[in-house]
């Protein structure tokens, strides 16, 4: 099937390079080799030209908050896009710096560039410095997204309420299989590259960023092992999402997010494994695909109307603030510092037990992140300190932080998406959680569940 239009579109409009050597694919957010629509375009636009095709991939060591629990994670998946791209026939080449200067310099040999899209604030800011830099066409293809963002709405969505009709009305169209291409000219001699991907973990260790959070066992990185997680999940975990998607430890969830994040695998694959699937009825397919395509855009669409609050506290809806702010006196029934929470050292074995999980796999189930960060709230001086301490912990620990998912799911617990609810203390009219959270699910199975999984981390 062809591309759709919407997906693509023209970030500069520029002469084609002379005695090019090749198109180049700058590959930021999308990170694969299947199921990639930026890669298959480029593959099209090589094969009208007959040029091959160059992926190009930049690695800053100054990525923010990253560590390298998040640089194994993404190496391990880059190690599989270098394998597959060479069975193709396409080259590949990853180089040390700002993945826009990177781009940059490559671009000097190329026909056009081709990139894919990125909705956070510096991956937004990286393709802007390449557009005003480079003297060649510059191409973006979006395809970590199930409907285009503009094709869904030209404003910030207040709720899922209200982009959900918007998205319903378009999923269709999009929901569609992606044509493999086949590159008619191989490249057999692509630039060198400076991070060597056979031994990621050397690789790693070579590179100057945070060591203090180190890699971890539970989750492997690339689209192989994206794959195989979604096989399992539609074997054995759909069925039972509708009913258990709430209860931890009946991983009952895909565990996709960290894949999801780094562009390892296309939220259209998973929606049409997941619509195609045998056996789960209907409604479980509904609901699966309302928290992959509905919720996750909607945190997409709140990243890109508001790129420079969709992190901070500003960037919180007027009236949650203005609520949080006059119940900043009340009494808290606990009080906790940061450090404190860091180390999951509270009176609340379940809180504990979550914190737990997320800094010793980078995974936190989500019925336990609202858990987790409505007591923060709760247990901090001010909704200000309990905003910053839950963003911190998240874009460190979590492998799936530093995602517009993530970032909306922090604002989530201060009201973000949400409506007043009766007042209580601390919160006022935010959304408070409690100890009913706990009935829902076998809490003390979880417990158990979460020494297995540190234990498995210290083997």
């Amino acid at each position: 099937m062809a591309i759709q239009s919407s997906r693509i579109r023209t970030l500069k409009d520029a002469p084609e390079g002379r005695e090019a050597r090749y198109v180049l694919y700058w590959m930021q957010s999308a990170q694969r080799a299947e199921f990639n629509p930026a890669l298959e375009y480029a593959i099209e636009e090589a094969n009208h030209r007959g040029l091959p095709v160059l992926v190009g991939f930049g690695l800053t060591e100054a990525y923010p908050e990253a560590s390298a629990r998040h640089y194994a994670f993404m190496l391990q998946g880059l190690a599989d896009v270098a394998r597959a791209l060479a069975a193709r026939g396409v080259g590949f080449v990853i180089r040390k710096g700002e993945p826009d200067k990177v781009a940059l310099d490559l671009s000097r040999q190329a026909a056009l560039v081709v990139c894919d899209a990125g909705y956070l604030r510096l991956q937004r800011q990286w393709r802007r410095n390449l557009a005003e830099a480079m003297d060649r066409r510059l191409v973006r293809v979006e395809g970590d997204v199930v409907v285009p963002i503009l094709q869904v709405s030209n404003k910030h969505e207040y709720a899922a309420r209200t982009i959900r009709p918007k998205i319903h009305k378009l999923w269709e169209d999009y929901l569609a299989p992606l044509r493999r291409r086949e590159a008619r000219h191989s490249m057999a001699d692509p630039p060198a590259s400076e991070i060597d991907l056979s031994d990621v973990a050397s690789a790693v260790a070579a590179l100057d960023i945070d060591h203090g959070l180190a890699p971890v066992r539970r989750f492997r990185g690339g689209e192989v092992e994206a794959r195989r997680r979604l096989q399992a999940f539609i074997d054995s975990g759909l069925a039972r999402y509708g009913d258990e998607r709430g209860k931890p430890e009946t991983e009952a969830v895909s565990y996709l997010s960290p894949y999801l994040h780094y562009g390892q695998i296309s939220p259209v694959e998973i929606a049409l494994a997941v619509r195609d699937a045998q056996g789960p009825d209907s409604e479980t397919r509904r609901v699966y695909l309302e928290e992959l395509i509905v919720r996750r855009e909607l945190a997409i669409n709140h990243a890109w109307w508001t790129p420079a609050d969709y992190d901070s506290y500003e960037g919180l809806p007027d009236w949650a603030r203005l609520t949080l702010e006059a119940h900043e006196g009340d009494p808290r029934p606990h009080l906790y510092t940061a450090a404190q929470l860091e180390a999951g050292d509270t009176h609340d074995p379940y809180w504990n037990a979550a914190q737990r999980e997320m800094v010793a796999t980078g995974y936190m189930h989500n019925r336990l992140r609202m858990y987790w960060g409505k007591k923060i709230l709760q247990w901090s001086a001010s909704p200000r300190s309990a905003f910053d301490t839950i963003l911190r912990l998240n874009n460190r620990y979590l492998l799936d932080g530093r995602d517009a998912n993530s970032y909306t799911n922090v604002g989530w617990i201060f009201g973000l998406h949400d409506r007043p609810w009766p007042t209580q203390p601390v919160y006022g009219t935010v959304r408070s959680m409690g100890p009913n959270t706990f009935k829902s699910f076998d809490a003390e199975a979880y417990l158990d569940q979460v020494d297995r999984l540190a234990a498995a981390e210290q083997d």
